[in-house]
């Protein structure tokens, strides 16, 4: 028997932000297998398209909330899609990108800094799940203007912005331990308890004017300004945290809640 259309049209709605996540995987996806097919070849044009491909993944992964809250149809399905589509996108697809592009053309000469190279990426695929996990269960309990940890969004991008900076894999013992402490590093701050400022900031007169000189930058800076917009997010959020242990309120501090410490 056919559904009214009324009926067929909301489910389509419902279907809708399901849909853009797929979009999500599917870059996710695309990543991946660029980076395995690229892993023997070392193609740079290859490489930086499998990131470039994880900052689509983002983008996606942004749009399916906002199409799920433009559209009212946040679902707890939504949620556990998008959950497992993180999981892939920003941890298993940027892991296996950067050990392909730093480790795979290094496999005959240098099998151990090989094995240490995928361990590193193992971590770093490990606290983006463990993140995510604790944001899943910490949503309503934490202050919304901050999040506990790094995203694993914003984790995946920092990886990702190095490739499409320096495209030619890694061929030395210096660059693999370089790219080894990059994963650790990354993994680290994923896992900890360091406040990172969210989008639901609000949009004050001096953060507009860091918007223009960013655009300025990356305009001078091209690929390369990607490193260095996430070099000074995480020093800046560091810093911030610091000061805020030393009693600073400058910048207002998260609201703790419960046992909950900074």
């Amino acid at each position: 028997m056919n559904q009214p259309r009324p009926a067929r049209l909301a489910r389509a709605k419902f279907a809708l932000p399901s849909f853009v996540t797929l979009l999500s995987i599917a870059c996710g996806f695309g990543s991946i297998v660029i980076s395995v097919d690229n892993a023997q070849v070392g193609a740079p044009g290859d490489f930086r398209l499998a990131a470039i491909l994880l900052v689509l993944a983002g983008v996606f992964d942004a749009l399916d909330g906002f199409v799920a809250r433009a559209t009212n149809t946040q679902s707890d399905f939504g949620v556990q899609l998008d959950s497992i589509a993180d999981v892939m996108n920003f941890g298993c697809a940027p892991g296996l990108l950067l050990y392909c592009y730093g480790f795979a053309q290094m496999s005959a000469a240098h099998p151990t800094i090989v094995r240490m190279g995928g361990l590193a990426c193992f971590i770093f695929v490990a606290c983006g799940a463990l993140r995510l996990a604790r944001f899943n269960i910490s949503v309503g309990r934490t202050d919304p203007r901050y999040f506990v940890g790094m995203p694993i969004t914003a984790g995946a991008a920092c990886v990702a912005a190095v490739v499409v900076a320096w495209p030619d894999p890694v061929v030395n013992n210096t660059q693999a331990f370089a790219v080894m402490a990059l994963m650790v590093a990354i993994g680290t701050l994923m896992v900890s308890t360091v406040r990172f400022p969210s989008s639901k900031q609000r949009l004050s007169k001096a953060m507009i004017g860091v918007i223009l000189v960013a655009v300025l930058l990356l305009v001078i800076l091209q690929t390369r300004f990607f490193v260095l917009f996430f070099l000074l997010y995480i020093c800046v959020t560091l810093l911030l945290n610091i000061a805020w242990r030393s009693g600073w309120r400058g910048v207002a501090p998260p609201v703790i809640y419960g046992d909950e410490e900074i």
